[in-house]
């Protein structure tokens, strides 16, 4: 399969602080790469690197088949960018937003036109295009955003924590639109502060942590990094502990984990069904009724918790530092490579 974005020893410093010591990626086209990391990990240094609005101190990088260093302008032309934050003009309509940017990338004002009419239709848009933005919700206008960015059908396209802010069914609206995008051939790298967001959409998985990648793979198999499936028990009395945990420490090789909060012991599904039946026989021996029984994969939570020391909530949004330098959707993407134009490559 083609490869979409790679990315070799890409370092970016700022002052004293090492925003990326050495950022390796490697994206096949027409699939999602999520990357994941704490604050400040250099998530979206990352992204602004390979969107050119950013140079790195070492490394090389291709996208969409072109060098970042030696061939900015052709990269810009086959990018879409959907930064942190909306980054849509409050005073004009929708349409207006999108035609703006339809005649910035020098489509002509007719084909500008057509273009915005038929992402206001695919993005659920036409009713509200003839209204001011300010008026939209912030779930329209996070569509409004990623529909500015689709203008000239980019190959490639970065989404920087797209979903930021929004309720669970404008999130899960979007993701049908990322997928859709996926499906007609277009490569996306997506920062996300929600960890089922990734598992969710990402086809792989890159965890960035102090400027580096400290692991990889896919949903599934990180999972299995950190042990695969567990058998939990929870009691209602906490006086019922330590016999749950002499029963499951008799029915697997591991030593059981406690949470005297929850009251719940758990142990890692060695035996698979065996396991189970031997447990649930152990604690009715005993008499012991269980408030909770229940096998229980890995998520991206433990993953991410076992490789950086953080939850997933905790860590995943770049608001210090790292996020700080977010980019600003297609108009700053389109302002900034026009800029550039000027500028010896």
């Amino acid at each position: 399969m083609e490869t979409a974005i790679t990315a070799e020893g890409l370092r970016k410093r700022y002052g004293d602080h090492q925003a990326l010591s050495g950022i390796d990626l490697s994206v096949p086209a027409g699939t999602i790469l999520g990357v994941l990391g704490p604050n400040g990990a250099g998530k979206t240094t990352t992204v602004r690197i390979l969107a050119t609005l950013l140079e790195p101190d070492e490394g090389r990088a291709t996208v969409a088949g072109y060098d970042l260093a030696k061939q900015p302008l052709q990269v810009r032309r086959n990018i879409g960018l959907t930064g942190q934050y909306a980054a849509v003009d409050e005073r004009l309509t929708g349409r207006e937003n999108i035609e703006l940017i339809g005649v910035l990338l020098h489509l002509g004002r007719r084909a500008a036109k057509a273009r915005a009419a038929e992402l206001l239709e695919q993005f659920g848009l036409t009713d509200a295009g003839d209204r001011m933005a300010k008026t939209y919700s912030g779930g329209m206008r996070r569509r409004l955003d990623l529909a500015a960015s689709l203008v000239a059908r980019p190959p490639v396209l970065f989404l920087d924590e797209p979903t930021t802010g929004l309720d669970l069914t404008s999130r899960l609206a979007l993701w049908g639109m990322i997928r859709e995008q996926v499906d007609s051939g277009t490569t996306v790298l997506l920062t996300t502060q929600y960890l089922e967001e990734a598992d969710q959409l990402a086809d792989s998985i890159v965890v960035i942590d102090n400027g580096r990648v400290i692991a990889d793979g896919t949903p599934d198999e990180l999972k299995r990094k950190v042990g695969g499936e567990r058998l939990e028990v929870s009691v209602a009395d906490a006086v019922d502990l330590p016999a749950v945990i002499r029963t499951l420490a008799a029915v697997s090789p591991a030593v059981p984990v406690v949470d005297d909060e929850t009251r719940t012991v758990s142990v890692p599904l060695t035996g698979g069904v065996a396991t189970i039946a031997s447990a649930a026989a152990g604690l009715e021996t005993l008499g012991i009724e269980p408030e909770d029984f229940a096998v229980r994969r890995s998520s991206l939570d433990d993953v991410f918790l076992a490789l950086t020391g953080q939850t997933g909530r905790a860590a995943a949004s770049d608001t210090a530092g790292d996020g700080k330098e977010a980019g600003q959707g297609p108009v700053a993407a389109v302002s900034n490579s026009k800029q550039k134009e000027k500028e010896p490559a």
